[in-house]
Parts: C-alpha cells; structure tokens; sequence
C-alpha cells in the first residue's frame, strides 16, 4: 500500500489517497473470483474508491484483451489513450470511453445530470453538490 496526497484547487491542504496493489495482480487467470481486481485506488477519507482491473492480450485473438472479470475489450476501443482531466489532473482515458461506459452502464450514464445530491455543471464539466433546501 502506497499513501498520496493530492492537492487541488477545492482541497489545497491536500486529499489522501491509497493505492493497494494485489500480490496477485500477475495471475492473469479468471478462475479465482476472489482475486478479479489488481489494485484499488482509495479515497481514505470518505473510502470511495476505484477498482484498477489490467487488461491483458488474448493469445488466440489478436486485437482483443481482457481482465481477469472476464471483461473483453477490443484494442482499438483503448487505444491510442486520450487525454482528459479527473479531479484537476491530467490523466489518460479510453479512445472510445463513451461506447465503453454506455456498454457497461447503459444510456444514462452519459446522459443524467442529477446524481447522489449532486447536479452536473456542464460549464466546467464538474459534478456539484446541491444547495440544501431551507428548513
């Protein structure tokens, strides 16, 4: 496990995050269910966090990978990786992530703007937390 702080614009004194690594990450077999995430990205103040699963050739398939969650891929939908941002970072994202999360999550997951409390500002492209309603 490996701590980070990460300071931004909204948490200049900075926010902790862990990143725990699975001694397992190598075996790329999908037999052990137990085993299926390589590594967890954690906020560790409210514990939200990101699972990181590899992604790795299939030997008989060319183009095409896969994780141990018996998630398949084709290359071209990951590559070339595109440049975006998260939480005020620049960070590296699928070249057709809008199919991908449309395929994993439905529809809406591209289309919703309420969530949890929150309301999507497409201004500067943020989730915000609504205002509390007076008593």
């Amino acid at each position: 496990m490996t701590i980070h702080t990460v300071r931004t614009s909204y948490a200049p004194q900075g926010k902790n995050y862990m990143l725990e690594i699975n001694p397992k990450w190598v075996d790329g077999s999908p037999d052990d269910e137990l085993n299926q995430i390589d590594a967890r990205w954690i906020d560790m103040l409210s514990g939200v966090f990101i699972d990181i699963t590899a992604v790795r050739r299939k030997r008989k398939q060319a183009g095409i990978l896969f994780c141990k969650d018996r998630h398949r891929y084709r290359e071209a939908d990951l590559f070339p990786l595109r440049d975006s941002i998260f939480e005020g970072r620049p960070v590296k994202i699928p070249y057709n992530y809008a199919e991908l999360l449309q395929e994993e999550y439905g529809r809406v997951s591209l289309t919703r703007t309420r969530f949890a409390g929150h309301t999507f500002n497409s201004t500067s492209m943020e989730w915000q937390k609504n205002p509390k309603k007076p008593p």
